[in-house]
């Protein structure tokens, strides 16, 4: 029977997981209205508002989770990441807060106000900046180069601003552009609006695909340990296999017109790309010296925070799905007719 602490972890990989899915594509949404061009850019950044709006606030809700999880379960691990990662992780916070003010003040007077385009400028560079730095953080928890004795910040930037931390952030980038381009193909019948949401997804699951392959090759140099634990595990082979077959079903679907199986196989390429990075980084909550058996609370706190888990999930899937219900039915559904 997996141990309190291993099912705790494993409660945060799939709040993780979540966000990505579900908030990642809201900052993908923002990535695609600072790049609208053409004729029918007002048409995109209306489309894009459209599907963000019932749902982005909600989305956060998994991040929140797994930071609670974090610093309830295991406190000096968040110790130790909120010290060493100080300086990104308040960008990332600044990064969230802004986007969402600038989304708000945005998207419930597009274009009625003379300063629209400012928040609209905001909104759009918060979202592309954020998923890297979340990239970033996550990199830098798998590099082995925090140090977590003495939890004294000293300013130094080595643990995140690195080749390898980088790299990752620029992956995450990319899977939150796919998914939100993926995605909104199906938020609307307009044919011109697909296709060019359908050219995004194309161009960005070719970025993901790359930085797939070239993330680990960075890794054997910029994070060793875990490089060899992604490598050379009995689970690896079979998690890139169905991560290369979910790329290749999402890539072929694209082409095809095949939207909703497209969708399925996004999602569920990006979750493998964190399923394996999650499997790879067990029982490490930060490499090389903090476990989360070493970091863990005692074990009456962490059944306590389980059973508050387990109650919680009781109202919160009910509720989000009767949220995508209402405000996502035809999306979810794929009712809109597919014309080409």
């Amino acid at each position: 029977m997996p141990s309190l602490p291993s099912l705790l972890a494993g409660a945060m990989l799939g709040s993780l997981v979540f966000y990505a899915l579900l908030g990642g594509a809201d900052f993908g949404g923002g990535v695609w209205d600072l790049l609208a061009r053409g004729p029918r850019a007002g048409d995109q950044r209306r489309l894009i508002a459209h599907a963000i709006g019932p749902v982005w606030e909600t989305n956060h809700i998994w991040l929140i989770i797994a930071i609670v999880v974090l610093f309830t379960g295991f406190p000096p691990a968040f110790a130790a990441i909120s010290t060493a990662l100080f300086v990104p992780l308040t960008l990332l916070l600044a990064g969230i807060v802004l986007r969402g003010a600038a989304f708000a003040f945005h998207a419930y007077h597009l274009h009625e106000e003379t300063g629209a385009h400012r928040w609209r400028t905001l909104f759009a560079g918060a979202s592309l900046v954020t998923p890297v730095l979340l990239g970033l953080t996550i990199g830098a928890l798998s590099s082995g180069r925090i140090d977590a004795d003495p939890l004294i910040f000293t300013g130094d930037t080595a643990s995140w601003l690195a080749p390898f931390p980088l790299s990752v952030g620029a992956l995450t980038l990319a899977a939150f552009s796919y998914l939100a381009a993926v995605y909104l193909i199906l938020e609307t019948e307009d044919p011109g609006l697909r296709s060019d949401f359908r050219i995004r997804a194309l161009w960005s699951a070719a970025a993901v695909a790359f930085l797939s392959v070239f993330v680990p090759v960075i890794a054997a140099g910029g994070a060793p340990d875990f490089y060899r634990a992604l490598a050379g595990s009995d689970w690896s082979v079979g998690v890139m296999m169905f991560n290369a077959t979910a790329a290749l079903g999402a890539y072929v679907s694209l082409l095809l017109f095949a939207y909703r199986i497209a969708r399925l196989c996004a999602a569920a390429q990006v979750a493998l790309i964190l399923l394996g990075w999650g499997l790879a980084q067990f029982p490490f909550l930060v490499r090389p010296s903090i476990t989360f058996a070493s970091a863990a609370s005692p074990p009456a706190t962490l059944r306590l925070l389980l059973l508050s888990l387990a109650g919680g999930a009781v109202l919160l899937f009910p509720a989000v799905f009767l949220l995508m219900r209402i405000f996502k039915k035809e999306a979810l559904s794929g009712r809109h007719r597919q014309k080409t």
